[in-house]
């Protein structure tokens, strides 16, 4: 694909366009998101997202907006395991609900531009060393097998060394004051909790997408692609996020889907030199592990393991 420069800054304006409705329009004011409203805004995404490829269907031809969709698919699937360390987090620094929704949309403007940053590094990789792409392949199946052999994540932020460096540089209030990530007392800048609790979900985020990027590059190359598959999952985090706490405990194989996905991803990515698996594949295998998770655990009952008491709550709402 050939992209011109006007067309990444369309993209890029669009995608700045619509957070700026999000945070002047949509929630202006600070409010704990129900689940009725997750609902809504989490279609709202996908359709943007969906109407996205309908676009790319329309300049660039059906297999680039099918290869689009197939990465929007993966790392929509993927956030998913985004979701239960963000609720850790919000539950270890008691994160009031009204305020999650605002330190979700900052963690998520840093995580656009640091993912832009991987895909562009990801990308050249592959283009320069064909043998990394068989390190993103393995890897994946690897993790994949990971995944499905556990079914929580546990983390523990004191010990993790980007908030021992902030607790170095500003002192940590024990209250919050509103919306505010820093505050001054005694010609003094403290930092709030929501500070702490923003910072650690851009890490974890940037971590997470140490699986996502080689997941996605190994259904397409192609940076534009990439990149807009990224921004519209990412955009739509922060609703599915809300959404999917109220049912996490009803995903009892959401694990075995996740890990399934990215098996199939890496070993795509392995047998690349002998096999090219066209995306009309790639596509229906993807949807179909998606529905087959959502099929099996609707009919399977809820989660045997016990959850995490942030979410074991929300769920019973």
């Amino acid at each position: 694909m050939s992209i011109p420069l006007w067309a990444w800054a369309a993209l890029a304006a669009a995608i700045v366009a619509l957070l700026l409705v999000d945070l002047l329009l949509l929630h202006r004011d600070a409010h704990a998101i129900g689940i009725r409203e997750a609902a809504i805004l989490t279609g709202v995404w996908a359709s943007l997202a969906l109407a996205f490829g309908g676009l790319l269907w329309w300049w660039q031809g059906g297999e680039t907006a099918a290869l689009y969709v197939s990465g929007y698919l993966v790392e929509w699937s993927l956030s998913l395991d985004n979701v239960f360390v963000f609720a850790l987090i919000f539950s270890y620094f008691a994160v009031p609900e009204e305020l999650r929704y605002r330190v979700l949309f900052w963690g998520i403007v840093l995580a656009i531009v640091l993912r832009g940053i991987f895909i562009v590094i990801g990308a050249s990789l592959l283009e320069t060393f064909a043998w990394v792409a068989y390190l993103f392949g393995a890897f994946l199946v690897l993790t994949g097998l990971k995944v499905m052999r556990h079914t929580e994540r546990t983390i523990q932020p004191e010990r993790n060394p980007v908030l021992r460096l902030l607790r170095r540089f500003f002192p940590l209030t024990a209250e919050y004051h509103g919306t505010r990530f820093f505050v001054r007392r005694n010609a003094q800048r403290y930092a709030t909790p929501l500070a702490a609790a923003f910072l650690l979900v851009a890490v974890f985020d940037l971590v997470f997408a140490v699986d996502s990027i080689p997941a996605i590059l190994a259904i397409t190359t192609e940076p534009f692609v990439v990149f807009a598959a990224n921004a519209f999952a990412l955009l739509g985090l922060r609703s599915l996020f809300f959404l999917v706490t109220g049912a996490m405990g009803r995903l009892r194989f959401l694990n075995a889907g996740l890990g399934t996905i990215l098996v199939f991803v890496g070993a795509k990515m392995l047998i690349a030199d002998w096999w090219k698996v066209p995306v009309w594949v790639s596509l229906p295998v993807i949807v179909g592990i998606l529905a087959l998770t959502v099929l099996a655990s609707t009919l399977g009952g809820r989660r045997a393991d016990p959850l995490h008491p942030a979410l074991a709550e929300r769920s019973t709402q």
